[in-house]
């Protein structure tokens, strides 16, 4: 098993599934730091550790299951379900989707981009209807690295700042796997990339989306609609022959629509 792979099982199983903080003191260096949205939080013990204690005391039977494994050795991308019940909701059940971009010293974990589909989350919670969780993956504690590929890196790139990943059919949204339609959620005008690396040819990307709220995402009064807003993504894309021809990619919808209705 490849030792960033073998850090990453630990991750979910010895930390995140078992909510062990101890576990999280030998898997991450006390300086971690996690993007997600607007929020930036730095400090293992000082701010990590409280933020996920309260998702922990929310959903005590929290179940973290692995979609995919993505790495070039150095870097490495987790796709993931996370699901539980709230005891915030009567014990309501939820399922939602996220995707993680990971770095490491070469023994722990050092910084993190990622997104959690929370807006779903909150929808399936107010109705008490959940949705499936996503297929997981067959063996992603044997998956090897592969190389970085730099013109695959260049594509995306150029994708993510030029054109809107929406037009392509291939890629799935949020909880779009499960039938839901899909949901112009911006009309995006440009592009912050935040972290993105590749592993031969998968591409994977955290980013900042800027534009004007789409019409399919009714939130907000006129002004704020009529002005540009920011859409956090992280995704994890495959290219053929030059092209993107499928993925999965997670925004914070319920980040901007709190910026919205404020």
């Amino acid at each position: 098993m490849h030792k960033f792979v073998a850090l990453m099982r630990r991750y979910c199983h010895d930390y995140t599934n078992r909510q062990d903080f101890a576990a999280c003191d030998t898997i991450m260096v006390p300086d971690y730091t996690l993007h997600m949205g607007t929020h930036v939080l730095k400090g293992r013990d000082t701010q990590y550790k409280p933020a996920t204690s309260k998702q922990f005391q929310q959903f005590p039977g929290l179940c973290l299951t692995i979609n995919e494994v993505v790495t070039c050795g150095d870097r490495l991308c987790l796709r993931f379900s996370e699901h539980g019940a709230s005891v915030r909701h009567s014990g309501a059940v939820a399922a939602w989707g996220g995707i993680g971009l990971y770095k490491w010293d070469g023994e722990r974990l050092t910084e993190n981009f990622v997104e959690q589909d929370y807006y779903s989350r909150r929808g399936q919670l107010a109705r008490g209807v959940p949705l499936p969780v996503e297929t997981s993956a067959l063996a992603p504690w044997d998956t090897q690295p592969a190389p970085a590929n730099p013109s695959a890196e260049q594509i995306v790139g150029t994708a993510l700042q030029q054109n809107d990943l929406t037009q392509i059919e291939g890629v799935v949204f949020d909880d779009e796997w499960t039938g839901a339609p899909r949901q112009r959620v911006i009309e995006a005008r440009s592009a912050v990339i935040d972290d993105l690396f590749s592993a031969g040819d998968q591409v994977a990307f955290h980013a900042a989306v800027m534009g004007r709220p789409a019409d399919d995402f009714p939130a907000g009064d006129a002004t704020r609609r009529n002005q540009d807003s920011v859409l956090h993504m992280s995704g994890l894309v495959t290219l053929e022959n030059g092209r993107i021809v499928r993925g999965r990619v997670i925004r914070d919808r319920l980040g901007l629509y709190r910026r919205l209705t404020a």
